[in-house]
């Protein structure tokens, strides 16, 4: 059985993120096959990481350990991101930091929100994940707060994008099957 991490990297209090991981999940198990494929959601927020190179207490070592099991207990990821200042959130790429074997030989796809649809937080995660040593999906599935969202607050994605996520998913299943092998 595959395994899929849906990975919210937002931890704003008032975020977007939540909706739209929701959906992803809901959008995962619709358009996959159960029996071989599973999909679990992962929110930042509910990890407690120091900033990489700071002195750390013995519970902040805990909790780094505890996101670094976590992420390794995949075999795919989809990273569920805002993007901040033309970039990916410094509390992703700040957790993102304390990995790096535990992505080796695996895939990622990326669902963005924000003005672009997170277009340039996508780009940036492109370079990121490279090193880490992740293959990302040639499809991703971009959100914008002006059309996506009632209020720039309200999810309520246009129906297009079921097709988009079907597709990111196939690619992302496929994938993370054929990198399992090697692993």
């Amino acid at each position: 059985m595959l395994k899929i991490g849906i990975i919210l990297s937002s931890v704003r209090k008032e975020r977007n993120g939540l909706a739209v991981a929701n959906w992803a999940v809901d959008k995962s198990q619709e358009f996959s096959d159960k029996e071989k494929v599973t999909f679990e959601l992962v929110d930042l927020a509910s990890y407690d990481l120091p900033f990489l190179g700071a002195e750390t207490s013995p519970e902040q070592a805990k909790e780094i350990l505890r996101w670094s099991e976590k992420i390794d207990s995949f075999d795919g990821y989809i990273f569920i991101t805002a993007e901040y200042n033309h970039g990916v959130t410094g509390a992703f790429k700040n957790a993102l930091d304390f990995l790096k074997p535990e992505f080796k030989n695996k895939a990622v796809a990326f669902v963005g929100y924000g003005g672009l649809g997170a277009a340039r937080s996508i780009e940036n995660l492109r370079v990121i994940v490279a090193e880490l040593g992740l293959a990302s999906t040639q499809r991703n599935v971009n959100l914008s707060l002006m059309t996506d969202f009632e209020k720039m607050s309200i999810f309520k994605p246009a129906s297009f994008h079921d097709s988009e996520i079907k597709e990111l998913l196939e690619q992302l299943i496929s994938w993370s099957t054929a990198l399992k092998t090697i692993r």
